[in-house]
């Protein structure tokens, strides 16, 4: 103790380990910085989804578990577009991290381009949704909600890939207030609209699902207005140059192809297996559906806002990746799992020790035997989550560093891979051997920590530490 206070104490380390964290680059305050407008940007979309179910529970489970099934499907068609244009945010930072601030419109420009694209042909992929419905023995009563509130979301596709694209240009060159300030608008338009639709508010009908997806069409409109404002502002226009960039640019996109094509071929293949077993879990029957789903908006409300320190690695990492200094990235890597186990280690606690008070959340406004038997399977759903929510923490931080220094290829095998295991175990519990659902959920759980163990072994290699991403093209 003596020796520790003596090198410790009297010479200032302790001082100088706290002055590392907010000093030098690639520090846990210029993380944050980036970071925590993002968290709550990432909040606010968790809002969004949750108020949905959380609005359309008091109607009954049925119309809860068809939001759940029908988002997440109008969501998992989405993904590989979402993915490659989400590319964009390292590609970004990259260029503005090596000083070639004109070419960040560009890649904006590149991504819209796809984002268009992408909508015109998810317009086509209308038929497809009711298909995967029956073909995952979703209850009948739920198969024509959930086909209504996906037919109307998927509608507005563009919305949501044109206002990634934009988030990305802001991601990147670190203006995470701006996204942040995009959200918070969305958030409260899509809530108000929500409950005005939904229960048939202020002379508009009740129009119950419909209502809940006519909203989160609304909400992000408004989004979109306000980023897409912020984008083609003055200051934008006279630094960035972004009205000259409005040009389609061969390289760019070529280079934001081949990058971003792992990410949102990866984010589509794990959603897809995502979505098989939430399926599976509904082909249970519409009780076991609903306690699944009270869970799984819980386990978002862990997850999602760590979605937001993802992408604020990604962006930093990017950036001091660009610039050719990869020890400052992995300071940021590091400080990012920091942060990320403080609010996990709170969430932990909190899924562990009131369980049974966040199933209670979702309780009908009648009555409901349904709901009363369902309450265990839900109360020991919720309990579970704790056990992964720090694994969920070491998966977002070290991909999100991997796709920031350029590994997005094998970031993608690795993501890819531990979903697909995790999903086929978990079906073929189901489906094959018939257990429970409580054996089945344990099995869901138990499988996640896989995936951060993957994630982590691959970044202690430390082969990302060599890639160079824009000079590789000849365009740095």
């Amino acid at each position: 103790m003596k020796l520790f206070a003596g090198n410790t104490f009297r010479n200032g380390g302790f001082k100088n380990i706290l002055r590392s964290f907010v000093e030098g680059p690639g520090n846990i305050r210029e993380l944050l910085g980036i970071a925590l407008p993002m968290v709550i940007s990432q909040a606010c979309e968790t809002v969004m989804m949750f108020t949905d179910r959380l609005f359309l529970s008091r109607l009954g489970g049925v119309h809860m578990n068809a939001a759940m099934g029908g988002g997440l499907t109008c969501f998992l068609f989405m993904t590989f577009f979402i993915g490659t244009t989400g590319y964009a945010n390292a590609l970004v930072a990259q260029y503005y991290g090596a000083g070639q601030r004109e070419k960040c419109p560009l890649v904006v420009t590149q991504g819209a381009i796809l984002a268009l694209l992408g909508a015109l042909l998810l317009l086509g992929t209308l038929p497809l949704g009711r298909l995967f419905f029956v073909f995952s023995r979703v209850p009948e009563e739920q198969v024509a909600l959930q086909v209504a509130y996906f037919n109307i979301v998927m509608m507005g596709a563009g919305i949501a890939l044109l206002r990634n694209v934009l988030s990305c240009f802001f991601s990147g060159i670190g203006k995470t207030p701006i996204v942040m300030g995009a959200s918070l608008f969305s958030m409260l338009v899509n809530v108000g609209a929500n409950y005005v639709l939904v229960f048939g508010k202020l002379g508009f009908p009740a129009l119950g699902v419909r209502g809940a997806a006519y909203g989160t069409l609304i909400g992000g409109v408004a989004g979109l207005l306000v980023i897409l404002g912020a984008y083609l502002s003055r200051e934008n226009r006279r630094t960035y140059g972004v009205l000259e960039a409005l040009r389609f640019d061969r390289t760019i996109m070529k280079l934001l192809l081949r990058l971003g094509y792992p990410a949102g071929l990866e984010l589509f293949l794990n959603l897809f297996a995502f979505t098989s077993m939430v399926m599976a879990f509904h082909s249970y029957g519409i009780a076991v559906g609903a306690a699944a789903t009270i869970a799984l908006n819980w386990d978002m409300v862990s997850f999602i806002p760590l979605v937001g320190m993802n992408i604020a690695i990604t962006s930093l990492v990017g950036r001091y990746m660009g610039a050719g200094k990869p020890d400052a990235a992995h300071r940021v890597t590091m400080g990012g799992l920091r942060l990320a186990f403080c609010y996990s280690g709170v969430l932990l606690l909190i899924f562990a020790s009131m369980p049974e008070t966040l199933v209670q959340v979702f309780r009908p406004r009648e009555a409901s035997l349904a709901f009363e038997s369902m309450l265990p399977t839900a109360t020991f759903m919720v309990r579970l989550i704790s056990f992964y929510v720090l694994a969920d923490a070491v998966g977002t931080v070290f991909s999100g560093a991997l796709r920031g220094a350029g590994d997005t290829f094998w970031a993608m095998i690795l993501s890819v891979g531990t979903h697909w295991f995790l999903a086929l175990s978990v079906i073929g519990a189901i489906r094959i051997f018939h257990v429970p659902p409580e054996a089945s959920w344990s099995i869901l759980v138990s499988m996640v920590f896989f995936i951060g163990g993957a994630f982590y072994l691959r970044y202690r290699g430390g082969a990302w530490r060599t890639l160079r991403v824009i000079s590789c093209e000849g365009d740095a």
